[in-house]
């Protein structure tokens, strides 16, 4: 029996992860996400998918973030037909997100037709609603730490990855003629220390491992984040001004609603409102009361005094017209919006009207990847285009470091340590060059790993007759 593994997504970028595996002429696809970031990436999400989409046989999902579930709409719309294994919550998540990236496709196909930007006489969606839709009939839930049968000969167990909610690690278990071998998927990793979430799960053995790498050159310093996130907030105030937080609705809001409530609990943020502006974000937050046994908040969502996510200070805008009102906001207010990296979404329309104020702040708390709008707002762009207009950047921009959902390189190799025994084969995927890299050296040079850095639609023979 033959195994191979072709990259069609994931490798050498931090957005796009679709890692294509055939085992003795079947096809897994793990995680089918859209690129994201630079142009180059985004015009991906249009080409033909590698493998015609009805030859693969099934998916496997890490979790429900876009760039790791968003392709699916457009894979079930050009054929494939197969099962779509995840966790509940990540089940869930998917049907909150894919709905409103269809909707959101929708929508900016109509505006770049409208506003006349569009290159394209006629711009069309990625994909719709209705072709979300059509995912949401070959979702299979399963749970953590149960083996599930995908074939006579390979089984499934996911293991918690903390991450976001449901996120998990995939165990592939490929039993040949002669021997059995393990394949670790290690998803998007959490933190060690997050204070919603469980740490990732310790898995001892793994002949080939795919390993994140988006944190592998850097460490995220998680001491005292909550104060610096503190001090911007009370100098934005004291500014008279608006604290603007784009923020993904999937698991960083959930996270920045903790530490806010926390913060003004202990007095250190003045009693201000918090507005999450995201339909999306309201939507997700509820299924942490669903889904109790995958995070350690439980006894505080009991008590409105002690709930993050629902006291006197919080309010949740669902519709546009209240979305648009919150412009008229001069001061004494915080601002929750998706996306987290500026690339669509309500965010939008908020860093439209704040970016040009010089009082007002706008806090990224998560990673931009390159060619992202946020990233170039980071980077010190004095200009940001925004609905095909040049906008100029005058607020103070601020990133708080430690927010991440994503291990950093400590965390990486902390985990790479509770391997018993040296993988055959450690892969770097969803990272960027330079961060795969430094990570793959460093497990090299302190574990003996062998370490492959891949490249897009690269393909790799993992065992032949096994």
């Amino acid at each position: 029996m033959d195994v191979k593994i072709k990259f069609l997504g994931g490798a050498g970028t931090v957005t796009g992860s679709r890692f294509l595996l055939d085992v003795a002429g079947l096809k897994i696809l793990i995680d089918c996400g859209l690129f994201q970031g630079l142009k180059d990436y985004r015009l991906r999400n249009w080409d033909s998918f590698p493998t015609p989409p009805d030859q693969v046989d099934m998916v496997l999902l890490t979790h429900a973030h876009i760039d790791h579930s968003g392709y699916l709409p457009k894979l079930v719309r050009e054929g494939f037909k197969g099962q779509i294994f995840c966790t509940e919550p990540t089940m869930e998540l998917v049907k909150i997100l894919l709905l409103d990236a269809g909707k959101l496709q929708e929508e900016e196909a109509k505006f770049a037709a409208r506003k006349g930007y569009s290159r394209h006489e006629k711009p069309l969606p990625l994909f719709t609603e209705k072709d979300a839709e059509r995912v949401f009939p070959l979702l299979q839930p399963i749970n953590f730490e149960t083996e599930v049968k995908l074939s006579e000969n390979i089984s499934l167990t996911a293991y918690n990855a903390g991450h976001i909610l449901g996120a998990s690690i995939l165990k592939l278990k490929i039993k040949g003629d002669y021997q059995e071998k393990r394949l670790i998927f290690s998803g998007d990793l959490g933190r060690f220390r997050d204070p919603i979430l469980n740490p990732p799960a310790e898995i001892p053995f793994g002949d080939i491992v795919f390993l994140e790498s988006t944190y592998g050159d850097r460490t995220n310093e998680s001491e005292h984040l909550d104060r610096k996130l503190a001090d911007l907030i009370r100098t934005t105030y004291q500014n008279g001004g608006v604290s603007l937080i784009p923020s993904f609705a999937v698991g960083r809001t959930q996270m920045i609603l903790y530490y806010l409530h926390r913060l003004q609990e202990k007095g250190l943020i003045p009693q201000i409102p918090i507005y999450v502006d995201s339909p999306m974000a309201i939507d997700v937050t509820g299924l942490y009361k669903k889904f109790p046994d995958y995070h350690h908040l439980g006894p505080s969502l009991e008590d409105r005094a002690s709930n993050p996510f629902a006291h006197k200070n919080l309010h949740y805008y669902r519709d546009q017209e209240a979305s648009m009102s919150l412009n008229h906001i001069r001061g004494d207010a915080i601002i929750i919006s998706a996306s987290g990296m500026a690339t669509g979404g309500r965010i939008l329309h908020h860093l439209y009207h704040r970016l040009p104020n010089e009082n007002d702040s706008v806090i990224f708390v998560g990673y931009q990847p390159e060619g992202t709008r946020g990233r170039k707002i980071l980077d010190g762009d004095k200009m940001c285009r925004i609905y095909g207009i040049d906008v100029p950047v005058k607020a103070n921009i601020h990133f708080v470091d430690g927010l991440s959902a994503h291990a950093d390189q400590t965390e990486l190799i902390q985990w790479c340590e509770n391997f018993i025994s040296k993988p055959k084969i450690a892969f770097m995927v969803h990272g960027e060059k330079e961060a795969s890299e430094k990570l793959a050296g460093i497990l090299r040079e302190k574990m003996g790993w062998n370490c492959i850095c891949p490249y897009y639609l690269e393909s790799f023979e993992l065992f032949t007759g096994i």
